[in-house]
């Protein structure tokens, strides 16, 4: 692991999660240390087995996987966009059945643990609701303050995409988005960096793309059937967001993204606009993606992946 940046994974598989995990999985600027998975596109048994049989997928069935939280930390009962990611989470494809297990211990132990042993500060990305991470702060806050740096993948300063002012991941579990985003105490420790959709959507996978990787030997034809199944989200040019490949990509290279300093407060009240993330000047620790040169962002993922 000399000289690669130590990487954890926080996920929800999910469409856009696989194609995060394969550029993780590809990328050799990063060791991957291990992947936990949290309800959200899907639930929780099945975000597990589809993180294990997409590692598998990408050669690196060895990469522990930890199961987490299979529900918010306030309101039981998540719900999802159902349908969004197909039944099986992944869209259009079917994947070969990972003869891997998940490791006998929740997530939340499982990231502490890793994060204490590596020699290097982690980066640890999370691209779905932010329940396990809220976790660890409060239970672990002293390892999780070693982080390096946090990658997020969640929220808006503009429209969302549940609600008209929040964003999935964010609005799944608020209290914990809260928590990780706009509490004091670690959030203003940690560096982190807020993925959202001001940027995710316009970083999108054309049917230029799609058909190149279908053409293409690898993961590409899986992928490319995830995507032809991906039937949210699908803006009017019929390009596929590329959500938490985004986040990924940001963390294997820091700077591909414009980010700037900001702060962010997370509506976690019980009104219309519960799940909003408003983001205003000021802050320590937090810093929001607004741009990129979406063209290469999209090159970069698929580049890699196929």
């Amino acid at each position: 692991m000399d000289g690669l940046r130590p990487l954890l994974i926080d996920c929800d598989p999910g469409v856009d999660d696989m194609v995060a995990l394969l550029l993780a999985c590809a990328s050799p600027e990063v060791s991957l240390l291990g992947v936990s998975t949290v309800a959200g596109n899907v639930g929780g048994a099945l975000t597990a087995r589809n993180a294990l049989d997409v590692l598998a997928l990408a050669g690196r069935a060895d990469v522990p996987v930890a199961v987490g939280a299979d529900r918010p930390l306030v309101v039981a009962g998540l719900r999802g966009r159902r349908g969004a990611h197909g039944d099986t989470g992944l869209g259009g494809a079917r994947l070969p059945v990972s003869p891997a297990e998940p490791v006998g211990v929740h997530a939340v132990p499982f990231l502490a643990a890793a994060i204490e042993a590596s020699e290097r500060p982690v980066t640890l990305v999370a691209l779905g609701p932010l329940t396990n991470v809220a976790l660890l702060f409060a239970l672990y806050p002293d390892v999780a303050a070693r982080l390096g740096r946090l990658v997020v993948m969640g929220g808006a300063a503009g429209a969302g995409n549940v609600t008209p002012v929040a964003e999935f991941n964010v609005w799944a579990d608020p209290e914990a988005a809260y928590r990780v985003l706009s509490a004091p105490g670690l959030p203003r420790v940690v560096p982190t960096t807020m993925v959202g959709l001001d940027v995710t959507l316009r970083t999108l996978i054309g049917p230029a793309d799609a058909a190149g990787l279908r053409a293409a030997g690898g993961a590409g034809p899986v992928v490319a059937d995830a995507i032809a199944g991906y039937v949210s989200g699908v803006p009017a040019g019929g390009g596929v967001p590329m959500h938490d490949a985004v986040a990924v990509a940001e963390a294997v290279r820091p700077g591909i993204l414009e980010c700037r300093p900001a702060r962010v407060e997370v509506d976690h009240g019980f009104g219309p606009e519960r799940g909003r993330t408003r983001v205003g000047p000021g802050g320590a620790g937090v810093s929001v993606a607004v741009g990129a040169d979406f063209p290469a962002v999209v090159r970069f993922v698929l580049e890699r992946i196929v």
